[in-house]
């Protein structure tokens, strides 16, 4: 990779160091062992391991690289729209090389649409939205996350956008990214976040009538009956071992 990528590119100039944090991150569990198990023999090794789950902090400038000239531009781009930064944007988070923006959802049409559109910024594809379930983030246990990439500027950057298990909404960006058309379609079918605004918000990959949502963590492993065979998965602790 050149010295002109590294700068422009997905690396930070060459002898940057990482942005300080304004706080150490939300804890929101503790995970025992290292592979889940809660009964029976433990062989790995592991069981006495005990790790803390901690989302990333909020970052503090200078964020590094690029990001500090997308985060002026998009405030500034805010700002000219009557918006204070700090209602839409609820934090900044730089980690391993990639800068995250966490949006209130209920302005997330409006980021979007200032970042594909502004000149000095032309973020004009998402390659898709992805789920993600926290269940011991409380108040914001779904997360949604959109990679944006700028072809104008060679620039990538991502939105976080979260919401809770009792309210599981976040507009659909389907008029400002089409391609993401099919993308919130399978996060609805796996997570069940409900992208309001969607064109056509069904599910993709399981039948109509499936019940629960396959990805999140507190959806059961084993037990589920098999469409259209009569068949049944057995859970985990109850199958057949080979050893």
């Amino acid at each position: 990779m050149s010295e002109e990528q590294r700068k422009n590119g997905a690396e930070g100039p060459a002898g940057s160091v990482p942005p300080a944090r304004t706080d150490a991150g939300d804890v929101i569990g503790v995970r025992r062992g290292m592979f889940g198990p809660s009964a029976g023999g433990d062989t790995s090794g592991y069981g006495g391991l005990v790790r803390t789950v901690r989302l990333p902090g909020a970052a503090t400038r200078p964020y590094g690289s690029y990001f500090d000239e997308v985060a002026d531009e998009l405030e500034g781009a805010l700002e000219e729209q009557g918006l204070v930064p700090e209602e839409a944007i609820a934090k900044t988070v730089v980690d391993r090389g990639e800068v995250t923006f966490h949006i209130e959802r209920e302005h997330l049409l409006r980021v979007c649409r200032t970042l594909r559109d502004d000149p000095a910024l032309r973020f004009e594809l998402c390659t898709g939205v992805s789920g993600v379930h926290y269940p011991g983030d409380t108040g914001r246990e779904l997360h949604a996350v959109y990679h944006l990439r700028s072809l104008t500027h060679n620039r990538v950057i991502r939105l976080e956008v979260s919401a809770p298990d009792a309210d599981p909404r976040i507009p659909s960006v389907v008029e400002v990214y089409p391609t993401n058309d099919w993308h919130e379609r399978e996060a609805y079918d796996f997570f069940g976040i409900v992208f309001d605004g969607h064109p056509a918000l069904t599910r993709i990959m399981m039948p109509d009538d499936w019940q629960g949502f396959p990805q999140r963590k507190d959806y059961p492993l084993g037990g589920i009956p098999v469409e259209y065979k009569g068949a049944q998965i057995p859970a985990p602790d109850q199958r057949r071992s080979y050893s």
